[in-house]
Parts: C-alpha cells; sequence; structure tokens
C-alpha cells in the first residue's frame, strides 16, 4: 500500500462550529489540506471514531437492526480498513473537543477513552486538532503520552509537528488548500460544509463564558473571495449544501457592511448554480436589531435557501445576569432583532418553510441567576409568542466554564438555582414555548417535500432536510430504510421535533 497520513474525526462542536457528519467542519479540511501539503504523493485516508468503534466491535453495529446504531452511524468508505490504516499511517491528526455540551440522535463524539483507544492502534506520530487541545492543556495528565504535538485551532503544512497555540493567517490556510474531491469521495454520506468567515468578536465588551477571544482576540475577517474560492474548491468536490458559520456573527461580517455581505452571497450562488443548500449561524441580536440588521436579513432571505435560521444568543432575558456576565443584549433589542427577521424572512419558499427565521440561545447557570431569571425568561418567550412571531429553533442548555474564560475563574462561585432545577425549567420551555411556537411554524397539514430519512430507533423513522438546524420529523412505528427520499405531511407536534406522515406517491 502506498504512505498515507490519515484524519481522525472524533467529531467538533462550539457556539460558532458545527463538526459532526454529514457536516464538513473546518478542522477536517484544515488537516487535510495540511496533510496533502506537507507530504506530497501520501495518500491522505479520513476516518471517523465510528469507524474504529465498527472496528473494535468486530465489524458490526452496537444496535441490531432494524434500529440505527449512534456509536457506528457515521462510517466512512474506509471502516473495514480502519485499523489497519491506523496502524500504518506515518501520521494520523485527532480532531475532536466539545467547547460545548452536545447531544445528537445519530452521533457519539470520541471521548478521551476512545481516542486512546485508537491511539493505542498508531505506530506513526499523533497530533491533535480542536477544542480537547485547551483541555489537555489545563489537565495535561490526563492525556500523558497520547500525542507528539497539540493544536487549537488550526494545523497547517508548516506547523504539522511543532503544535501551535493560536490560528494559523489566513492565507497560510488558502496556501495549503486543495481539492477535495479525494476527501468528499471518503464519505458515504450527502455532506454539508461549513464555511468559516472570521475570527473573534466584534462587540468591544466580551461575555464572561465567551471561548472566541482565546482564539483570536482581535477580529480578523477572511476576504470575499478566499470564502467564495472555498465554497467553489467544495463545489468542484461534489458538495451542494452550505452554511456561512464558524463565525459569532454573520451579521457582522465585515464590520456589518452590506456590500461585501451581499458579494459573498451572490458571489456563491453564481460560482455553484446548483447548491442546494445556503444556510448560515449565529447573528448577534445587537447587529440584526440594529437598522442596518433589516438590510441584511433582506439579502440572508434573498441569496439563502428556505428553512434558514439564524440563531441569536439572548442567553438570558434576566438584567441582573445581564449585567454580571457583561452580555449587553436587553430583552427589547431582542425582540426588534426577532421582528426585523420576522418582517423579511417569514415568507414561505416553495417548499413550504419560511425563507429565515430566528433562533434563539437560552443558558442557564450563570452567575447573578435566580428562579427570578426562569420567571423572566417564561414572561418574554410569552411576549413573542402573544406578537404573533416565528422562531425556527430554540437551544436551552446550561453554562460550561471553558478553560481560559472569565467564566471559568469563577468555577468556586456561590451555587446558582438552575443546578438543581434545570430539567424543570427546561421542560417548562419545551411544553410552553417550543411546541407552540413548531405549531405555528409547521401547522397540521403542512407538507414538506424533499426530505430524506436518516435514523431509525423506537419511535420510529426519522426524516429531515439538510441544513442549519433542520426540522425533525418523525413517522411514527415504521423502520424506513436510511437514506429513503419522501414528502411528508405535518400530523403533530412535540418540543422540539414534529411528526408527519408519507404522501402517497401519484401512480
Amino acid at each position: 500500500m502506498a504512505k498515507h497520513s490519515v484524519v481522525l474525526d472524533c467529531y467538533t462542536v462550539e457556539p460558532s462550529g458545527l463538526g459532526v457528519p454529514p457536516y464538513i467542519s473546518t478542522y477536517v479540511r484544515t488537516a487535510y489540506s495540511a496533510l496533502r501539503q506537507a507530504r506530497p504523493g501520501h495518500e491522505v485516508k479520513y476516518l471517523t471514531i465510528d469507524d474504529v468503534r465498527w472496528s473494535l466491535n468486530g465489524g458490526k453495529p452496537h444496535q441490531p437492526a432494524p434500529h440505527s446504531d449512534p456509536l457506528t452511524y457515521s462510517t466512512t468508505r474506509n471502516r473495514d480498513q480502519a485499523l489497519r490504516l491506523l496502524r500504518d499511517a506515518e501520521e494520523v491528526v485527532v480532531i475532536g473537543g466539545d467547547k460545548v455540551p452536545s447531544v445528537h440522535l445519530h452521533a457519539v463524539n470520541g471521548g478521551l477513552a476512545d481516542i486512546a483507544r485508537a491511539m493505542a492502534c498508531v505506530r506513526g506520530r499523533r497530533y491533535l486538532l480542536g477544542p480537547m487541545t485547551t483541555f489537555m492543556l489545563s489537565e495535561p495528565a490526563e492525556y500523558a503520552g497520547l500525542f507528539d504535538a497539540a493544536h487549537t485551532h488550526t494545523i497547517t503544512s508548516k506547523n504539522l509537528a511543532l503544535g501551535s497555540r493560536a490560528a494559523a493567517p489566513y492565507e497560510q490556510l488558502r496556501a495549503d488548500r486543495t481539492s477535495f474531491t479525494e476527501l468528499v469521495g471518503q464519505m458515504p454520506w450527502t455532506p454539508i460544509a461549513e464555511l468559516e468567515m472570521y475570527r473573534g468578536c466584534t462587540r468591544r465588551t466580551f461575555c464572561n463564558f465567551c471561548n472566541e477571544p482565546g482564539k483570536s482576540p482581535i477580529v480578523a475577517f477572511r476576504d470575499v473571495e478566499d470564502i467564495v474560492e472555498e465554497a467553489v474548491q467544495l463545489y468542484a468536490a461534489g458538495v451542494r449544501h452550505f452554511r456561512l458559520g464558524q463565525q459569532t456573527c454573520f451579521f457582522s461580517y465585515q464590520n456589518r457592511d452590506v456590500v461585501k455581505i451581499r458579494e459573498l452571497l451572490g458571489g456563491i450562488r453564481q460560482a455553484c448554480p446548483d447548491l442546494e443548500v445556503l444556510h448560515i449561524d449565529n447573528a448577534d441580536p445587537l447587529a440584526v436589531g440594529a437598522p442596518i440588521g433589516k438590510k441584511i436579513a433582506r439579502l440572508v432571505a434573498e441569496y439563502g435557501t428556505e428553512g434558514n435560521c439564524a440563531p441569536m444568543g439572548i442567553e438570558t432575558f434576566d438584567p441582573v445576569v445581564v449585567e454580571r456576565n457583561s452580555l449587553t443584549c436587553t430583552p427589547e433589542i431582542l425582540m426588534r432583532a426577532v421582528e426585523h427577521i420576522n418582517e423579511v424572512g417569514a415568507e414561505r419558499g416553495p417548499g413550504g418553510l419560511p425563507k429565515l427565521l430566528p433562533g434563539l440561545n437560552l443558558i442557564y447557570g450563570m452567575p447573578g441567576e435566580t428562579h427570578g431569571t426562569h420567571i423572566a425568561n417564561l414572561t418574554w418567550l410569552t411576549r413573542i409568542l402573544e406578537a404573533g412571531l416565528m422562531c425556527h429553533r430554540t437551544n436551552v442548555r446550561q453554562v460550561r466554564a471553558f478553560p481560559g474564560t472569565p467564566l471559568a475563574a469563577q468555577q468556586h462561585a456561590e451555587p446558582v438555582p438552575s443546578q438543581q432545577h434545570f430539567e424543570t425549567w427546561k421542560s417548562d420551555i419545551d411544553h410552553g414555548w417550543d411546541q407552540p411556537m413548531k405549531e405555528r411554524v409547521y401547522p397540521t397539514g403542512l407538507q414538506v417535500p424533499g426530505l430524506h430519512s436518516y435514523f431509525v430507533n423506537g419511535q420510529g423513522t426519522w426524516w429531515r432536510r439538510l441544513g442549519s438546524y433542520s426540522i425533525q420529523i418523525i413517522e411514527r412505528d415504521t423502520a424506513t430504510p436510511v437514506g429513503t427520499g419522501a414528502d411528508l405531511a405535518v400530523t403533530g407536534h412535540a418540543p422540539r421535533v414534529i411528526f408527519g406522515q408519507r404522501l402517497a406517491v401519484a401512480s
């Protein structure tokens, strides 16, 4: 066999980026490009932690058919030779780590135990890339002997063996970038690519829990041409689904420059004429609620594809928690931002979904929290409902003190009530806000075309489109083969999901 290197994807989740298949994360692509450039003539094989689990389980899933197995769901075309590829690789780049808590229906991110088992197969050099590196640096004893070098944010052909603690210049990453055709060809799923727009946060004061300053304390924007060029390279490799993410706020790109944002969106649509998804991620409500925010939202609705979501981090509606954690956004600003997006994005596209809706992020567990915090959240969510506005999805989670953030320095502060009441409070929001909103956005009888089955469990078959936070539709008490295409009609609602029934195929 020809000499080869391996990218081992153990998946990443960050506030500014998603790296769980079918997403191709920026980490995977930079590692692949760095290895291609550093080792001309070497093959670069792509493996997932699911491939390793499959192999260590004797070449079979842990969950019997017809149910899908989240531990081995995202195996690649290389799964049957995964252990041999790891053993014989000259170099292995491991990608992993969550900056925020994450639970996925179809995936279990690789933890330290998983990775240690995989590294026991490796005889070549071993490098770590991603958020897990920050955890390793803060607790080195747990990772002793696992890696020869580690990289926190990016990896390049110049620093593979050296390790790095800062993100590489975009010029270097662009110089490394190569064709992605062979990478995409190793993925048996239809991929969606995350495209990074910039690093850092444009706010003058950072939120106490924010990990973005650790990546780049100064804002660094990518050129429009660089982003479009990468989209074209992915498009040439067969990718048709894109999300402009991996940044703190889409609306703040190039300091809210409407001309540049139009050039970016229009450039991708022109260069990739047959794309199927163009979505965004992350929107600062301060930017969306500003007068120029409505203009930018209109561009997103015009150039993007339907079902798009602009997730906004209000984090809390409690003014005391806002003040204690330097959050800056008030409930009134958030309401204006929700109104702006609804005004230009609530119109439904040909597939029946609104073109662009806001999403909301709520966090519990921050300093200053009281029982009144939950009351304030429920009060303002009720006001949004009563105003007749729509939201695509709501993410409710407990705060995580990522190493290096101001919040991490306060980790021994007084306990907060959500430590005891989080599940109850989340249930209040699920049933009092999320389910009624699902009924509004996806009314009973709505026909949703272009879905594919992607998971089967005890509830039935799960269907979705590819996209940013796409709605999940459960067809109850069925076991349809994964990858089947169909149109469904909405039959019911629950928190976070809806229920549907397949439409009869015309003869």
